[in-house]
């Protein structure tokens, strides 16, 4: 792979420890890693790519997802629901997917996502109907071409029990721990610059047993992956919590041993101080995900709060179904403005939310080798155009970036361009999007 010299960007934002802003720069990429970052490079033999009138930022990094819910966008009667009314409604459809429909959402969704400027995102499937397997979802990872760290979702207590899911959807337990080593031993690459992370995720308290969770810990640490899970999502999620197990979802996940630098959780919305101060002494990692909390009138998740505690947060777009979009930089918009409207207008800086989505989702997914444009990082780089109208006459192109370009122009990954122009490389997206609108049909009919 030739190098390739990025020249002349208008701005490179690097999100290294000093956050360090540059502007008239280059970026040289070489073997799939940033080599050179400053003014006035020089790389004979490179590829040169003319960055004049663009942004560069580290790929962003998405938290949490279930890549699955694409393919159920805008379902009537959970349109207007909350949590688990939403899950209710859904389930019965998601029961009919198979191995096609988990491939093609996946692909349509990482496309999404790529488009958005996201380079490294995780994935949460907790379900697995009719042969469906995690292998799937990487399958479509590996064609689009995003750095993926899917995670083994899994739900063992169904309604006959006291949980939320049809027993139709939920595993024995025995099996998801078996599933659990085959996808890590197959798939779970530990190594710098790894395209595929694997870890481990139960889905949820409402729908796992106490025992499950044990010992999807202890599985996960003795392989070395990390642990994933929704927490603390809503009101509902807490009063389940009090009246199942006794405790708040904060004790709930430090009892089970889900707490430290290796675990994250998905939502947070319902914390209180001492949880967040658990989480902070911990290393516990956070997915916020504003725009799924407030389609589902969850509430404002204490992100300024978190922050100043010290813990670690990334974003996540969360399922399509509660979303309805897989737009990554239009997520830090929203984590920006849910902060300023709740707690005032000088609590979260456009800065400070594009490093929530930067560096730290990347922290946040243990990836210390992404989320900055240093020498030594992996090459996973986003250009942003500013020349375009919805960028004209703005004084600062790096808070532009959250009400200016919804897209990116290029994007990078490992050092292979997978955005070209605004367009897709690595797949025929008309081809994918043709074939996902026929397999929602069918499950609406």
């Amino acid at each position: 792979m030739p190098d390739i010299l990025l020249k002349a960007a208008s701005h490179v934002l690097t999100m290294d420890d000093p956050g360090t802003e540059l502007t008239n720069a280059d970026v040289l990429i070489r073997d799939g890693m940033i080599t050179a970052v400053g003014q006035g490079l020089h790389a004979p033999g490179a590829e040169t790519v003319n960055a004049t009138g663009c942004v560069l930022t580290p790929g962003l990094v998405n938290t949490h997802h279930h890549l699955y819910q694409t393919l159920t966008r805008a379902v009537p009667g959970a349109q207007d629901a909350l949590l688990f009314g939403w899950l209710k409604t859904l389930y019965p459809i998601w029961s009919r997917f198979g191995p096609e429909e988990i491939f093609v959402s996946a692909q349509i969704g990482l496309a999404e996502l790529a488009l958005s400027g996201c380079t490294l995102t995780s994935d949460h499937l907790y379900l697995y109907p009719n042969g469906a397997r995690l292998d799937d979802t990487i399958a479509a990872a590996s064609e689009v071409g995003l750095r993926f760290h899917p995670t083994r979702g899994a739900m063992s207590i169904g309604e006959s029990q006291g949980g939320l899911p049809p027993d139709s959807l939920v595993e024995n337990e025995d099996a998801i721990l078996a599933d659990c080593i085959r996808v890590i031993d197959r798939f779970h690459d530990p190594r710098p610059g790894a395209m595929v992370r694997v870890g481990v995720a139960p889905c949820s308290p409402f729908s796992v047993s106490r025992d499950l969770m044990r010992n999807a810990a202890l599985l996960a640490r003795d392989k070395g992956v990390m642990l994933h899970t929704h927490l603390a999502e809503n009101d509902e999620d807490i009063a389940y919590s009090l009246a199942r197990f006794g405790c708040r979802p904060g004790q709930y996940a430090e009892d089970l041993g889900w707490t430290g630098d290796d675990v994250w959780h998905a939502h947070c919305v319902k914390l209180d101080s001492s949880e967040i101060g658990l989480f902070a002494r911990t290393g516990t990692g956070v997915a916020h995900c504003p725009c799924s909390n407030c389609r589902l009138g969850s509430g404002i998740a204490p992100v300024r709060a978190m922050r100043d505690a010290g813990v670690k947060v990334g974003l996540g777009v969360d399922g399509s179904a509660s979303n309805d979009a897989g737009n990554l930089i239009l997520e830090a918009r929203q984590a920006m403005l849910l902060q300023r409207v709740s707690l005032g207008a000088d609590r979260m800086s456009a800065r400070e939310a594009l490093r929530i989505a930067t560096r730290g989702g990347a922290e946040v997914l243990g990836r210390a080798d992404c989320g900055q444009i240093a020498p030594g990082f992996r090459a996973d780089i986003a250009l942003w155009d500013i020349t375009t109208i919805d960028c004209a006459g703005s004084w600062d192109p790096v808070a532009l970036l959250l009400a200016g370009p919804t897209r990116v122009r290029d994007l990078w990954i490992e050092g292979h361009r997978i955005v070209d122009n605004g367009h897709l490389a690595t797949i025929d997206i008309p081809r994918a999007v043709e074939r996902q609108n026929k397999l929602a049909r069918a499950l609406a009919g």
